[in-house]
Formats: C-alpha cells, structure tokens, sequence
C-alpha cells in the first residue's frame, strides 16, 4: 500500500471515529434531557395497548352509578368477579359497540329474583348499588326521578325493579360455563343480558377501574 492510500485511510478511519463521538455526544446529551420523557412515553403506549383502555357511557342504563357521557378507564388485564362493573362487546343489529354492565352471574351461576330480591346460587345477596333506584321505584315508580316520558311509562307498567324481558318479576337463570349475566343498574331501562343472553368470556373487555370525567366525579368506580 503505498503512503497516500495510507494517509487516506487514516484520515477517513479519524473521520469516522469521530462522527461516532459525536454521534454518542448527542445521543447522551439527548438521553439526559428526554431519556425519562421518552420512557414515560412508551411506557404509556405499551399500556394503552395492552393494559388499559377508555370508554364513554352511552346511555342511561347504569343510572345513577354511572352517568351518559362520563368518561372511565378499563383494565384489560383484571380478573373478572362477581359485582365488578365492566365493558363487553356487543352486536346489535349488525353493528359492534361497546357497553357498560354490572356483572350479576358468573360461568355456572344460578341466579334467581324474586320480587327485587336477588338469590345467587340460593344465597340471598343484598344488592346496595340500587339502593336509590329502587327506593324511587317503591316510591313512585320513579316518575318524580325520570326525565324521560318514554321511561316514566316503562316504570309505571313494571312490576318490579327488576324483571326479565317477559316482565315477570320472579325469574331464574342459569349461567352457561364460560358465558356471563349482565345487568345494568338501571333496570327499568337497561338492555342487558335479560333480553340479549349472556356474554362470553372474549367480550369482556375489561373491567372499570376508574372515572376521569367529569372532573367532579374523579376517582374509583364501584
């Protein structure tokens, strides 16, 4: 190799040398004024991905838990139990949406009512989460409560607070394996597993954790 080519190749060698200095400079200073950022991003990412999600209520059928428009956080990731309020998938009329429900029967489960009250597996169960609504209904059929005419009539001719799609208010289902019973808090107007049937373990897409909206009713759902 004669003295030019090497001349050449050492200058090119410290070139290269020191665009990689240079290159790890950056990457280092970088790394120091974004590093926790940029972890705290994908962080974030892989999660929304993988462990959470987020829902708005449509609707009015977990009244008063839960209000239209109220905006959650779903853990994907959760173990499914009995009384957890959740998000499934749902066709209706050939189109897929997203619901929010109150899990009542799990794989198995005999659920029985019997005029408002609820049997699980023949263990009577004091349902506190409808406490208002249901002392409304006893009231006045929640007529002083509704807004809506259409669901004023729908509780003037229930029975119950809670009847199936018959209307009648003593009813029993049992829970296929693997399936689960849905109801909605509201149960004058709710669409749930009553009328729908019960929802397979793939459609629950998780279970409600939190409330982040309205800013008034941050904090745990239950």
């Amino acid at each position: 190799m004669t003295d030019s080519k090497k001349v050449a190749k050492t200058k090119t060698s410290k070139k290269n040398e020191a665009g990689f200095k240079n290159f790890s400079h950056k990457l280092t200073n970088f790394l120091k004024e974004w590093g926790l950022f940029t972890l705290f991003f994908l962080i974030l990412i892989l999660s929304r991905i993988f462990i959470w999600t987020s829902v708005s209520v449509d609707g009015h059928s977990m009244d008063p838990t839960l209000a239209a428009n109220q905006r959650l956080i779903v853990v994907k990731t959760a173990k499914i139990d009995r009384f957890d309020i959740v998000v499934a998938k749902e066709n209706e009329n050939g189109k897929k949406k997203q619901i929010v429900k109150r899990v009542i029967g799990m794989p198995g489960d005999t659920i029985t009512y019997e005029n408002d009250t609820l049997y699980v597996n023949g263990k009577k169960i004091n349902e506190s989460y409808l406490k208002e609504y249901r002392a409304a209904f006893a009231k006045d059929k929640l007529q002083s409560t509704y807004t809506s005419d259409y669901f004023r009539q729908l509780a003037r001719s229930s029975s119950a607070f809670t009847v199936d799609k018959t209307g009648a208010n003593n009813f029993t289902v049992i829970v296929p394996k693997g399936q689960y019973f849905l109801l909605g808090d509201d149960r004058i107007v709710s669409k749930d597993s009553r009328e729908v049937g019960t929802f397979s373990k793939d459609a629950i897409v998780g279970e409600v954790k939190f409330r982040f909206w309205p800013v008034t009713k941050i904090g745990t759902v239950e």
